[in-house]
């Protein structure tokens, strides 16, 4: 799988925690509080493609006070800088061991890391015991293959942020934004480790592949809204996009150079996402 840096995935973190669509999250959160009520122990999570642990670091503050939480990542070094950043964060570490317990704002939340290749094991993760399996950025990377197989083996609610749909608005226009959006939608849809990606239309076919199993699904809008106060993040993913145009070859390395140039400047971007949350109905 196509990996990311840590600098990158810390860079969005702020913005992907502030665009996630509440309306939505609230369904999940309300649905989880009556499910531990319900029975003892904690609450169970796995983070699909964890990276760095973003995705915890979003909503653990807001579950009930007893979670477990199981980052799965294909690679060690982002679950060790999940580790580190999770200790960063945590009010106070309680064991540092082979799972990590802290405790952030009254709630109790162990860690485990796990590195697995989802592309070939993604049977043996869903295997395991869960409350909830959770995914951030993740599923526009796979294929449509396989996300058959995924909904296909889903058994357990699913609550997955920040999917990209393919919009993308960046103020003032340039010519040659259609062309470059149309060159970098085709890059989506390379190989990002589990063969042709499903790139912006991968929310709709989950959607679609999980109401036909029976799943209740609702999705929202999520976009990153970044305007001059993300300065950072704009330059980053015009120079990412600029990079990924130029590895189709699709269109001429000057047009590129211009866009690159052009919207490392851009004054707003927004970058079109979905949130997804879709459980068996008689959960």
């Amino acid at each position: 799988m196509t990996g990311f840096s840590a600098q990158w995935l810390a860079l969005r973190e702020p913005v992907d925690h502030r665009a996630r669509d509440l309306a939505l999250q609230s369904i999940v959160l309300h649905d989880l509080e009556r499910l531990a009520r319900m029975r003892a122990g904690p609450l169970k999570l796995v983070d699909l493609g964890s990276g760095s642990g973003s995705n915890l670091r979003a909503l653990a503050q807001l579950l009930p006070e007893h979670q477990h939480w199981t980052l799965v990542d294909y690679d060690p070094a982002l679950l060790e800088a999940a580790r580190a950043a999770c200790i960063a964060w945590a009010d106070q570490v309680v064991a540092n061991e082979v799972s990590l317990k802290l405790i952030k704002n009254s709630k109790h939340v162990t860690i485990s890391f796990r590195c697995e290749d989802l592309s070939s094991n993604i049977e043996a993760v869903l295997a395991e015991p869960a409350d909830l399996i959770t995914a951030a950025a993740f599923f526009d990377l796979v294929a449509v293959d396989w996300l058959k197989r995924f909904c296909g083996l889903l058994s357990t609610p699913l609550y997955t942020v920040l999917t990209y749909n393919g919009i993308e608005n960046w103020t003032p226009s340039e010519p040659s934004d259609a062309a470059m959006l149309k060159a970098f939608h085709a890059h989506q849809q390379t190989d990002k480790g589990f063969g042709a990606a499903a790139g912006p239309t991968a929310a709709g076919v989950m959607e679609s592949l999980l109401q036909a199993r029976g799943f209740v699904v609702s999705s929202a809008s999520s976009p990153w809204k970044l305007d001059t106060n993300d300065h950072a993040l704009i330059e980053q993913l015009a120079t990412g996009s600029a990079g990924a145009v130029r590895d189709t070859g699709l269109v001429s390395q000057s047009d590129v150079d211009a866009w690159q140039r052009s919207r490392c400047q851009a004054s707003t971007c927004e970058i079109g996402h979905t949130d997804l949350y879709a459980r068996p109905r008689q959960f």
